[in-house]
C-alpha cells in the first residue's frame, strides 16, 4: 500500500491516502463492533453496496474464501496464515483499521485441530475376496503372455546357419600398404564464427544485429497513430496533465494497476472512454483483462494499443 501520510484514524475507518480503492468506499464504512468480526465485516462491505465479487477483484483473494471468512466457514479456508492475510487485505480494501481488525478476528477465530492420523507404514489388512481376485488376474495375463510368446515362436521360420569360414593363403613376399583414406566429414573443420561486435582479423568492426521497435512487443499499431488524447468520460490515478502516461479503454474492460510490492494501486472496470493518467512512481504494472480494448497514449499523442495482458509503466512511456 502507499506510504502513511499522518491522516487522522476514526474508530475503525482509516481515512487512507489515494491508495487506488478509494472508489470502492465513497462514504466512510459502517462498522458494527457488537456484530462477530465476519458479520461485521460483511454488514460493512453491504454498508458501500458492494458486492462479493468487487472486493475479490480488488484484492485478488477468490470470492468463496472471502465468502467463507463472512461466514466463519473454516472448512472452506486453507491455512491460518493464508486466511490472515485474506482478513488484512479485505479490511484494507473497505479502509479500515487493518491491524485491529486482524486482531479481532485472532481473538475470535477458533483454535486449529488437526485431526489424528494414522501413522506411516501402517499396514491394513486387504480382505480375502480381493486377494483372490487379484491371483486370479495375474494367472490369466501370465497365460496370455505364454502363449504369445509360444505362438511367435512357432511361426518364426528356423534361421539359416552361417556359412563356414572361408580359408585364405597369404602371399609370399612383401605387402603394398596403400594411401590412408581421406578425412571424414566429421572431422572437417568448422567455418569461423564471427562474434558480433568484435573486430573482425582485418580490424573492422562486426555489426550487432538492429533492435525493431516492436523488439519489446507490448503495443500494436493505432488506426491513428499520433492523434491527441481527449478525454471523453472520466479519468482516474494521478491528477495534472496528460504529458505522461494515459490509458483510455475503448471498450468496457477492467484495469488494475501493481505496484512494486504487488500492491494493488487501482482496480475498476472501466467503461468506454474512460482513462487512467499513471502517476510519478517507479515499479508500477498494468493489468488489462483485455488489452486490445485499451490505448496508449503518451506525451498527449496515441502510440498505439496495449498487445499484453501485463505491461510495465517504464516500458510503456519509453514506447
Amino acid at each position: 500500500m502507499p506510504l502513511d501520510t499522518g491522516d487522522v484514524e476514526v474508530g475503525n475507518h482509516a481515512r487512507l491516502a489515494d491508495d487506488g480503492l478509494v472508489s470502492l468506499r465513497p462514504t466512510p464504512v459502517q462498522f458494527d463492533e457488537k456484530l462477530p468480526i465476519g458479520s461485521a465485516l460483511a454488514a460493512a462491505r453491504l454498508s458501500l453496496d458492494l458486492a462479493v465479487e468487487d472486493v475479490a477483484s480488488a484484492t485478488r483473494v477468490s470470492s468463496r474464501y472471502i465468502v467463507a471468512i463472512e461466514e466463519f466457514d473454516f472448512k472452506a479456508l486453507p491455512a491460518r496464515p493464508f486466511v490472515i492475510g485474506y482478513v488484512r487485505a479485505y479490511a484494507m480494501a473497505l479502509g479500515l483499521d487493518a491491524d485491529a481488525v486482524v486482531a479481532r478476528f485472532r481473538a475470535e477465530a477458533p483454535a486449529v485441530a488437526d485431526d489424528l492420523r494414522a501413522p506411516v507404514g501402517v499396514e491394513r489388512p486387504i480382505p480375502v475376496a480381493p486377494r483372490i481376485i487379484g491371483f486370479a488376474a495375474c494367472m490369466v495375463v501370465t497365460a496370455v503372455v505364454a502363449w504369445n510368446i509360444w505362438r511367435h515362436a512357432e511361426a518364426q521360420p528356423l534361421r539359416s546357419l552361417p556359412p563356414p569360414p572361408v580359408a585364405v593363403s597369404a602371399a609370399p613376399g612383401p605387402v603394398a600398404v596403400g594411401a590412408p583414406p581421406p578425412t571424414p566429414p566429421e572431422a572437417s573443420t568448422p567455418p569461423h564464427y564471427e562474434t558480433p561486435g568484435l573486430p573482425d582479423p582485418d580490424g573492422s568492426a562486426a555489426s550487432p544485429p538492429a533492435k525493431t521497435a516492436s523488439a519489446q512487443g507490448l503495443l500494436t499499431p493505432a488506426a491513428q497513430p499520433g492523434a491527441p488524447f481527449k478525454a471523453t468520460g472520466a479519468v482516474y490515478g494521478a491528477p495534472g496533465s496528460n504529458q505522461g502516461l494515459v490509458l483510455e479503454a475503448r471498450t468496457p474492460t477492467t484495469l488494475i494497476v501493481h505496484g512494486p510490492d504487488g500492491a494493488v494501486y487501482f482496480a475498476r472496470q472501466l467503461a468506454a472512454g474512460e482513462a487512467w493518467r499513471a502517476p510519478a512512481m517507479d515499479g508500477l504494472t498494468v493489468d488489462a483483462d483485455t488489452p486490445s480494448a485499451i490505448e496508449v497514449f503518451v506525451g498527449g499523442a496515441l502510440r498505439g494499443v496495449l498487445a499484453q495482458s501485463r505491461a510495465p509503466v517504464s516500458k510503456l512511456l519509453a514506447g
